[in-house]
């Protein structure tokens, strides 16, 4: 489920189009706001940016912008990585529609939430980390409850995954925990409702055979192990990639890098 196999990245659009829609808005407003500092870009942070008092004004559009903003190259990296690590399977399988409602409840239920557990913090708060925790509510409600939706393999990396952020969540410094747990649970409550109907996907479904010519061998005997072998190449590159990440990450709240 979790291994991407797009040939580029036009392809990649082109099949998950609202998750490289939201990827590409994280990393639009990154540019325009920290690196080209442009005045308007600046501005939206600064009025969308989560902040509590703020929202007891009546400034309710602040539990939506911050899902869109980071704090950081590593912040946005992180975020945009994973969504597009476990995006994928999810709009596929739950449609554009439900993977919209999906993410954004899971986001705007980490920033009510951290409204809730604390409404007079002075304590700004920001990112996508708060969807992101809904997308693994959703699919530890399918380890749970709806096996037949995720497969043995994908079961053992969104548990190791998420027990590995939930660890980090509350031993790294400067992270919104509320925006974490609510996200997830979010998530969570979400998707009894958004799996209705759902059945189980996988990237292979849509590779279509490829017509063959007259004089063109037909069959690989060996194109099962050449697949597994490609599939275990992958496989670690995207544990190392991870990796790098979450060292990344470590290393800039611990303010080494």
């Amino acid at each position: 489920m979790f291994i991407r196999n797009e040939r580029s990245i036009k392809e990649f659009v082109q099949l998950y189009p609202v998750v490289a829609t939201l990827v590409a808005i994280n990393i639009v407003l990154y540019v325009f706001i920290d690196l080209i500092r442009l005045p308007i870009a600046v501005e939206f942070k600064f009025w969308g940016i989560g902040f509590n008092p703020a929202v007891t004004a009546g400034e309710y559009w602040r539990l939506i912008t911050p899902i869109f903003l980071h704090g950081g190259l590593t912040h946005v990296l992180f975020n945009s990585f994973s969504l597009v690590l476990f995006g994928p399977a999810l709009e596929k399988m739950l449609g554009k529609v439900k993977f919209i409602l999906a993410y954004f409840g899971a986001g705007i239920a980490g920033n009510v939430g951290t409204y809730i557990m604390d409404p007079n913090s002075l304590t700004a708060h920001l990112g996508a980390s708060g969807a992101i925790y809904g997308i693994f509510g959703i699919y530890m409600y399918m380890v749970a409850m709806r096996k037949d939706l995720i497969d043995q393999a994908s079961t053992q990396i969104i548990v190791v995954i998420f027990l590995i952020g939930m660890v980090m969540t509350f031993i790294q410094p400067n992270i919104n925990i509320s925006a974490h747990v609510f996200g997830f649970l979010g998530g969570l409550a979400l998707a009894p409702l958004m799996l209705i109907g759902v059945r189980a996907w996988s990237p292979w479904e849509r590779r279509q055979p490829r017509r063959h010519d007259d004089g063109e061998v037909q069959f690989d005997p060996n194109r099962w192990q050449k697949k597994a072998k490609r599939k275990k190449i992958v496989t670690k590159v995207v544990w190392i990639i991870f990796g790098f990440l979450v060292l990344l990450g470590i290393l800039s709240r611990m303010n080494i890098i």
